[in-house]
């Protein structure tokens, strides 16, 4: 089955997201017919309570969500299918700020205290770094809930999963530039400082890769919070070195907006400070096993692993 959704999810945004689609989402554009293909295609009820597949189908779907780049509130929509919420485009505002806010036709308000399902509400419009709106909401009516599971932990394992999609396309940019960028009569992927710059990109890739798929491994166990700390770390350390490494193999034409590579690193620096920076996470690692005692710590890593 995830394969199914993964090969029909994959088509779509390989043949529908591109460069001038991802342009004119950061001009505040919503893709209108992107989301109606979504819809019509059932993606955006992967994980939803008898649709057949599971929240971790909906964490592979948002991998490639990330790979590709979509311009959709695409893990606030299928968390929100997760949360009861069956129908239409869904935003969820935390710290009171909703991806999409503008375009969404309700919004779940996240409070200490539970969720707010609020079909009305006001909105002043903002973005991120990577020109992604993420629109304040002023002010909202609705009654308070208790959510099914913390609504927080799974939009921060939804970003780690966008990062890993993310990286993966990262690599791939940065690879086929390397083979195909001349210098001296040679591409530049056969000099050796580009070749260790390169194999040190892929090991991140892939560490951010097998962390963000542990975590979504231990979905509903009792290490779930732990590895999504662990992931959300992991993942926030190889954005930045990914990134950095693979603007210097391109140079300058790297940083122009022309070239589609800062679509991914600049949604790379945004998620990775979204829904608790790597420091914030890695304290709550700290303070668990800080707790655990110097007897304990190795039986609670080989537990985990």
């Amino acid at each position: 089955m995830d394969s199914l959704i993964n090969d029909t999810a994959d088509r779509i945004f390989s043949d529908h997201v591109d460069k001038p689609l991802l342009d004119a989402a950061e001009r505040g554009e919503f893709p209108n017919p992107l989301w109606q293909l979504v819809t019509e295609a059932g993606l955006d009820q992967v994980g939803a309570p008898e649709s057949g597949t599971t929240a971790a189908d909906a964490f592979g779907v948002l991998k490639l969500v990330g790979r590709h780049g979509v311009p959709l509130p695409f893990a606030e929509v299928l968390i929100s299918r997760q949360l009861g919420i069956d129908n239409g485009l869904v935003s969820i505002a935390v710290d009171g700020y909703a991806p999409w806010g503008r375009n969404a036709d309700r919004v779940v308000i996240v409070e200490a205290d539970g969720v707010i399902d609020a079909s009305a509400f006001e909105i002043e419009q903002d973005s991120n770094l990577a020109g992604e709106p993420r629109d304040r909401i002023t002010s909202h009516a609705g009654a308070s809930a208790n959510p099914p599971f913390p609504v927080i932990e799974r939009l921060a394992l939804a970003r780690v999963a966008m990062m890993s999609g993310a990286l993966d396309r990262v690599l791939e940019i940065t690879l086929q530039y390397a083979m195909e960028r001349n210098q001296f009569g040679r591409p530049i992927a056969k000099f050796q400082a580009i070749q260790h710059n390169l194999a040190r990109l892929a090991g991140e890739v892939a560490a951010a890769s097998r962390a963000a798929d542990g975590a979504i491994d231990a979905l509903d166990t009792e290490y779930m919070t732990l590895e999504i700390a662990a992931a959300k770390s992991r993942v926030g350390e190889a954005a930045g070195i990914a990134a950095e490494i693979a603007h210097q193999a391109h140079g300058a034409f790297g940083f122009t907006h022309e070239h589609i590579l800062h679509h991914f690193t600049r949604r790379l620096w945004a998620w990775r400070d979204e829904l608790g920076r790597e420091s914030e996470w890695q304290a709550l690692l700290g303070r668990h096993v800080a707790g655990l005692g110097a007897d304990r710590v190795w039986g609670f890593l080989t537990d985990v692993g």
